[in-house]
């Protein structure tokens, strides 16, 4: 058994805006059945605010993607979307109390899916948003280098174990994981991410 906070299983035994939103204008999914984690984020935006009124979601997966999900919606809900997108993985372990570090790949997926929804609100198409999102490194998860830059230089990650735990990139099949290291060694030798 996992040792989740007190917060997380609340999170999970009590999800908050669980469900489809029939009247979002702004929908991200995530993951995928293959690997084990999908994720939808509905958001409501008002698009002359551009402040999220709603936000529910769907997920398949553990506890910690759950908990993530649920807690995220509440994280957005009154926010304009570009104060919602500077919410990191990190804020939102944060505010569950923490989380293994097996499972910090679920808060990685909700910032994912909050980028996904408002990029299909901003009306992104999907060929522009694989654009954005840059070349595939991990083929077993689906997981790009742009990913791996994000999670870290957000997260101060030095191995690939725990880029791994972020990401699931190279807990598979494994050939990635010498072109993981080669990112992990790129980020952290830039001057902005010296600590």
């Amino acid at each position: 058994m996992w040792d989740y906070s007190d917060k997380v299983m609340d999170y999970f035994r009590n999800p908050r805006n669980m469900g489809e939103l029939k009247d979002a204008n702004g929908i991200g999914k995530v993951g995928s059945m293959a690997c084990g984690d999908v994720m939808y984020l509905y958001l409501k935006i008002d698009p002359k605010t551009e402040v999220i009124e709603k936000a529910t979601f769907k997920t398949f997966g553990c506890a910690s993607a759950i908990a993530s999900a649920s807690i995220l919606t509440e994280m957005v809900i009154g926010k304009k979307i570009d104060e919602a997108l500077k919410i990191t993985n990190k804020d939102i372990v944060e505010a569950l109390g923490g989380l293994p570090q097996a499972k910090f790949h679920c808060s990685v997926m909700g910032s994912e899916a909050l980028e996904a929804a408002v990029n299909d609100y901003r009306g992104i198409k999907p060929e522009e948003k694989e654009e954005l999102e840059g070349k595939l490194v991990c083929k077993c998860f689906a997981v790009t280098d742009k990913l791996i830059e994000k999670v870290v230089r957000e997260n101060h990650l030095t191995t690939v174990e725990e880029v791994t735990a972020f990401t699931k990139a190279g807990g598979a099949c494994g050939s990635c994981k010498e072109e993981i290291k080669e990112i992990i060694d790129r980020v952290n030798s830039h001057p902005c991410c010296q600590i």
